[in-house]
């Protein structure tokens, strides 16, 4: 060493005493000699210690308000450089914690290091297992996206039906009735604050009697005794380095975690989970029922608790020190089992054919399949906007979704319109004769609604009186007017016509909003269709076309489809431009000039007309 660096390390010594620090740490006897077996303690270590760093640097980014919280995780996410790996590492290493920490356990409980005098040292860590999964709880909440507000919904309100405490310690909790911005600053002050803060208090003299006790080494030994330096800390360091790699590894292949859409109250996420390690307590609830279900919740769980921490007298003789490992042994063979079991039934519509028998596990799969891939194409799809050269608005991401006819339109075609029409691609194979309760449609399907493909169906003589237009259960139409010209005229007009009209409506449809569905037609194609509507195929007969004005009963074509004309029709399909007294059974959802008499307002209206429209 040289002379300057010997002199500074000196000072340091004189100073600090790191000199018997370093041999004190380094040169603890471990009985038998180094072993793999060894490693899981230190390896929890270094996972607190990269999520003490990671979540750091992530609270430096983050805001926590409900309009915010999503925002500032969407830019550390998507924006921030290296923010997607920094989330990722934070998000897997915390798995992780999980995997050590039932490794770790596993291993004192069955090599029976709890025994006198290591009890407190035993008590101590039960005391940071649960410590660490309070992390886990809480860390799911800051997101505030879906899944993370609903799984923590359920999850509070559920600890609101313990006894005597429970509505509370819920308020306590979300600091107030409902979920806010109080909700956020407190799960973060337990996560970033309370919690860590707990836990390195409780982690140092977890280590301290760790050291004063030494090592429990399993027999029979494998060698002679050696010190921690070098061989033992060779192997901690090569098991951490694992560790930390694996994370990296899962990190840079989930391309960071996981952000669905932002919580929003009034959108029910059905396809709410807690994490993979929570899932065997979300199924062992589904064992009490109702009333029932405080002793899958609180009891069953607080008596395995409590004899967890009992353990080490439990264990004093070899009859309890063989009832502790069964106990081991069933817990974790039932945690295998329970989640497994919460994987097959969520899935399960996925893996078997729906029979008699199974209809109702497949049902409950299938509705929460569909909720998944719902959420998943509303978090791509916010995301999409967020991303896109608006950005996210001043009101936040939830307004961005809130106008965006893609993610509101389906929600309000089922509210208002599934109850008669369905809107199924029948490209696939796909049913499109019943709704959403299994009945039959009572109006047609509206899939691709004012598309070039949607009108020559219209006008071809085998699909104008289908299930999908107008012939509908119960439909009037079905050998009306239009029926009957489509069957017996068309079939004599050249296809060159035929394919000039469907031009020239598909253009009408095209005259107002964003959708251009003329794109490569010929203008004179165009052109020749208003030419053959107007004056030679006998359409102005019934109905109004531009200029040429007949009063036939039918609707106006006029602006066919566009943006502006199924507005007016869905305010008043009864108004004498459309059907009039020849209306069938279309509901008026917004007839009145005074807004608070109608159904639904403008907005609400073009939301739906944008979503069939594709705009």
């Amino acid at each position: 060493m040289s002379s300057p660096l010997r002199t500074l390390v000196d000072w340091l010594d004189n100073r600090t005493g790191v000199r018997g620090l370093l041999h004190e740490a380094l040169y603890e006897r471990v009985p038998g000699g180094a072993r793999w077996r060894y490693v899981w303690g230190s390896t929890l270590v270094i996972a607190f210690v990269s999520q003490m760093i990671t979540g750091t640097f992530l609270w430096m980014a983050y805001s926590p308000s409900t309009q915010t919280a999503w925002e500032s995780v969407f830019y550390i996410q998507y924006e921030m450089t290296g923010g997607w790996l920094l989330r990722g590492l934070h998000h897997y290493m915390a798995h992780a914690m999980v995997v050590l920490l039932a490794i770790h356990f596993a291993q004192v409980v069955w090599d029976g290091a709890y025994r006198a005098p290591r009890e407190l040292n035993f008590v101590i860590g039960v005391a940071l297992m649960l410590v660490v999964f309070g992390l886990s709880l809480t860390g799911y909440l800051l997101p505030w996206d879906q899944k993370g507000y609903w799984a923590t919904s359920v999850g509070t309100n559920l600890a609101s039906q313990a006894p005597v405490v429970g509505p509370e310690f819920k308020k306590l909790a979300i600091g107030g009735v409902d979920y806010g911005h109080h909700t956020l600053t407190r799960f973060l002050a337990l996560h970033a604050g309370v919690l860590p803060g707990l836990l390195i208090a409780l982690l140092v003299p977890h280590i301290a009697l760790f050291r004063r006790h030494g090592l429990h080494a399993r027999e029979p030994l494998k060698g002679p005794d050696a010190m921690f330096w070098p061989d033992q800390l060779l192997k901690d360091s090569i098991a951490a380095l694992g560790v930390v790699a694996a994370v990296f590894v899962l990190a840079i292949y989930g391309g960071g975690a996981e952000l669905t859409a932002p919580a929003d109250p009034a959108n029910p996420y059905n396809a709410a989970r807690p994490e993979w390690y929570f899932l065997f307590l979300f199924q062992f609830l589904k064992w009490f029922p109702g009333e029932l279900e405080v002793w899958g919740a609180f009891v069953i769980p607080g008596v395995i608790v409590t004899t967890l921490f009992l353990m080490p007298w439990i264990g004093r003789t070899r009859g309890g020190h063989l009832f502790n490992v069964g106990l081991l042994v069933i817990l974790l063979g039932g945690v295998v089992l329970l989640t497994a079991q919460a994987v097959r039934d969520d899935y399960f519509a996925a893996w078997y054919e729906r029979t008699e028998a199974n209809a109702h596990k497949f049902d409950a799969s299938q509705a929460f399949l569909d909720a998944e891939k719902n959420a998943e194409r509303e978090a791509e799809r916010v995301i999409e906007l967020a991303r896109s050269p608006e950005k996210i608005p001043p009101t936040g991401a939830l307004s961005l979704m809130a106008q965006d006819p893609y993610l509101q339109g389906p929600k309000l075609f089922a509210q208002n319109c599934a109850g008669c029409h369905t809107h199924v691609d029948r490209s696939d194979g796909a049913d499109s004769t019943h709704n959403m309760d299994g009945k039959s449609a009572t109006a047609p399907n509206l899939f691709g609604l004012g598309t070039r493909e949607w009108v020559a169906a219209i006008l071809d003589p085998d699909q104008v009186a289908d299930a999908d237009h107008f012939g509908y259960q119960e439909s009037p139409f079905a050998e009306g007017t239009m029926v009957d010209w489509v069957q017996s005229t068309v079939p004599d007009l050249d296809q060159e016509h035929v394919d000039q009209v469907v031009a020239a409506l598909a253009a009408e449809s095209a005259s107002s909003g964003n959708r251009v569905n003329e794109r490569g037609v010929d203008k004179q194609k165009i052109a020749a269709g208003f030419q053959l509507i107007k004056e030679e195929i006998g359409c102005t007969d019934c109905h109004k076309f531009h200029e040429v004005n007949n009063e036939g009963g039918a609707p106006d074509l006029t602006g066919y489809m566009s943006r502006d004309w199924l507005m007016d029709f869905i305010r008043n399909p009864s108004s004498e431009r459309f059907y009039g007294e020849y209306n069938d059974r279309m509901p008026a959802f917004a007839p009145h000039d005074n807004p608070q008499l109608n159904q639904l307002d403008d907005q609400t209206l073009g939301l739906i007309v944008d979503w069939l429209r594709g705009d």
